[in-house]
């Protein structure tokens, strides 16, 4: 008989696979994956870290100093870590792999469309100012190169001389990058002006410099509030050097500072070429007297002497007369027409016993009915068709005819040998260079010197003035901060208004000053009174600016660099002749004084003789936006009245001790004078109390 042992069927169950194994089993793989998972999970983490660290490292390899790289573009950070600064790349985006930093120097070769050469150099200048040059050049064909800089909430100044002019800048509407080179804003109103610079100025304390090299085209976007940089040679009247591909090249350098002042003060510094000398005093003094609103082309010996009388007779000062428009025959002629001025040289020796210095209007045009046009094509002096055979025609505001070839050696000292001609025969004091702005080139031309640059062109036009600087008056500028000699803003019509009126004045003023260009010479006072653009008054009927518009003007004007006179106050009344007397000897003994020791000035430093308030205020948002006010140096602040029918006016003064005109003491500032008491017969200004 067999006796069943307990361990000995334990064992034969175990053999066969106990039930409690079985629950290990099934409860050991979920284990098993989460163990696996977890390693999955951990290499996953190691793995991501690594491509953090990556990324963080790329991240690092694309910042330099103060600005970070990305493909789309890059910005720029104050030492506060605030954004002051967008550069976005509209026309292609880089390949961030193909990127390198060694140093200062951050570099990429590659863009999505092919090969660049990209590179962004950090140039530390000094403490406050850091600097960082850019260049985007395409190494094979691509039409453009486009960066578009965002507004960033500030303000910006600088330019270019428009029509219609605002201080600050205002972006309106969407405007396709187009040449940035110089024209002639009076006939075409949409166009950059005769006076412009690759440069623009930031509240944020930035300020951008568009190199010389690159074939540059400027636009803009309201909706997206940029200004578009773009570089082109295809549809552009800028060419390649010799010998070089048309492949377009971007480069620039971004400027940033402690403040705006400063700033500004280091890019004039270091980019902008100073004056050699300052001007004739007497043209700071005393008023310039044109012949051209009152006579326009009818001008004639006996109309310039009585002029001359007149101006005696009223008891007024004048550092010259200046003979405009059609004292010669047909234009392009260099002597007086013998119907209209029977004794030329009779009149001037009367002029100088008389006191009076004379300056001539001249122009680099000769029209095809001159006597001058077929010497001038025997001789090669004109610019020429793109085949460079023919004289290239030119319609310009007084006829049809050729344009003097200023990179042309013989054609310079062919014009120049007139005009010393006339200053010995006659002893005429200056020229009054009119026009030299590019828009009067054909679009396809040649010149016996190539011009990459289209606007070199009014460089060397500009260069005819050295020889006569000490009176002489341009109203065309670029790269021509050094020649020694009065800039004139362009025409002006006889209206209130921002569209050449009398509100442009300043903000034209302040434009060109933070350009470069410190011996302004506004335009005349009460504008050129052309038919259809005068603001009627009691005076419409007989072709005169309104009374009112040209008392405000002729205040302001004395408080500017110089004043120019031709419709004289007698044309009006006795009580308009007592102001004018009043604010020609308040020029003179204020303000003359003044410009004259800031003049002085700028042959060192470049700085603007008038000024914006921003200039003492630059922490000072509201400084940045008044267009209507300005100061003369740091401490002579000036507040005309703009608009018409108004004896008031709301005055801003920053923060300092203020001293009105009336004798009143101002010191809890910054602060609004609103309604400001200002009769017809007065401008207020202030002087700042150290």
């Amino acid at each position: 008989m067999y006796q069943i042992v307990p361990g000995e069927q334990q064992t034969s169950e175990t053999a066969r696979g106990s039930p409690l194994k079985k629950k290990l089993g099934n409860e050991g793989r979920p284990l098993m994956i989460a163990g696996i998972l977890g390693c999955v999970l951990v290499l996953a983490a190691v793995v991501a870290w690594g491509y953090y660290s990556v990324s963080l490292r790329k991240a690092q390899l694309l910042k330099t100093e103060l600005l970070d790289l990305n493909k789309d573009g890059f910005i720029i950070r104050n030492q506060a870590g605030a954004v002051i600064f967008t550069m976005t790349f509209r026309s292609g985006t880089l390949d961030l792999d193909s990127c390198s930093k060694e140093g200062h120097f951050l570099s990429c070769l590659q863009s999505h469309t092919g090969k660049v050469n990209f590179f962004i150099e950090t140039v530390r200048l000094k403490d406050t100012v850091m600097c960082y040059r850019v260049r985007w050049e395409e190494l094979q064909y691509k039409e453009l190169v486009e960066h578009a800089m965002a507004y960033n909430n500030s303000h910006w100044f600088g330019g270019a001389e428009t029509a219609v002019q605002y201080w600050p800048i205002r972006i309106q509407g969407e405007e396709e990058p187009r040449p940035f080179i110089t024209s002639d804003v009076y006939s075409s109103r949409s166009a950059f002006g005769g006076i412009l610079e690759r440069y623009w100025l930031s509240s944020n304390a930035t300020a951008i410099k568009i190199n010389d090299s690159v074939p540059f085209h400027l636009g803009w976007s309201e909706k997206n509030r940029t200004l578009r940089f773009q570089a082109r040679f295809e549809n552009s009247p800028f060419r390649p050097p010799a010998g070089q591909q048309a492949f377009p090249q971007l480069s620039y350098r971004v400027c940033v500072g402690s403040d705006v002042t400063s700033i500004h003060k280091y890019m004039v510094r270091k980019y902008f070429p100073k004056p050699i000398k300052v001007p004739s005093p007497e043209v700071f003094k005393q008023p310039v007297w044109s012949t051209w609103a009152l006579h326009k082309t009818a001008i004639t010996q006996e109309k310039l002497l009585q002029y001359a009388s007149d101006i005696t007779k009223h008891g007024f000062t004048c550092s010259h007369l200046e003979l405009d428009d059609r004292y010669t025959t047909d234009y392009g002629e260099f002597d007086f027409d013998p119907q209209k001025f029977p004794n030329a040289s009779g009149m001037f020796e009367k002029l100088r016993e008389d006191g009076f210095h004379v300056t001539l209007w001249t122009h680099p045009f000769i029209n095809c009915d001159s006597i001058n046009f077929g010497l001038a094509v025997e001789k090669g002096l004109f610019v020429r068709e793109p085949s460079g055979e023919l004289p290239a025609l030119v319609r310009w505001w007084n006829g049809i005819g050729g344009i003097l070839d200023f990179t042309n050696e013989e054609a310079r000292e062919w014009y120049l040998s007139h005009l010393h001609m006339l200053k010995t025969r006659y002893d005429v004091a200056s020229f009054k260079f009119d026009a030299g702005e590019t828009s009067y080139l054909p679009r396809q031309f040649s010149t016996l010197v190539p011009l990459s640059d289209p606007a070199t062109f009014t460089r060397r036009y500009t260069e005819m003035a050295i020889p006569f600087s000490e009176r002489a008056e341009l109203r065309v500028g670029y790269q021509s901060q050094n020649i020694s000699c009065f800039v004139r803003i362009i025409d002006r019509d006889s209206v209130w208004g921002y569209e050449l009126g009398l509100k442009s004045i300043i903000p034209t003023v302040l434009t060109i000053s933070i350009l470069g260009y410190q011996f302004v010479l506004p335009d005349m006072i009460g504008g050129n009174a052309y038919p259809n653009y005068t603001s009627g008054g009691i005076n419409s009927t007989n072709d005169l600016p309104d009374r009112e518009l040209y008392i405000r003007w002729l205040e302001l004007s004395a408080f500017m660099p110089a004043m120019q006179f031709s419709i004289p106050p007698w044309a009006y009344d006795k009580e308009v002749v007592q102001i004018a007397r009043k604010f020609t000897e308040l020029h003179e003994t204020l303000v003359a004084p003044r410009v004259l020791e800031l003049a002085g000035e700028v042959l060192n430093t470049g700085d603007p003789i008038i000024r914006p308030l921003w200039w003492i205020a630059n922490d000072d948002e509201a400084a940045y936006k008044i267009d209507s006010q300005f100061l003369i140096g740091d401490d002579l602040m000036v507040a005309p009245v703009l608009e018409p029918g108004k004896q008031e006016r709301d005055i801003y003064l920053p923060a300092g001790r203020w001293k009105s005109y009336k004798g009143e003491h101002i010191e809890k500032t910054p602060t609004y004078l609103t309604d400001y008491s200002v009769d017809l017969d007065e401008i207020a200004y202030f002087t700042w109390v150290h």
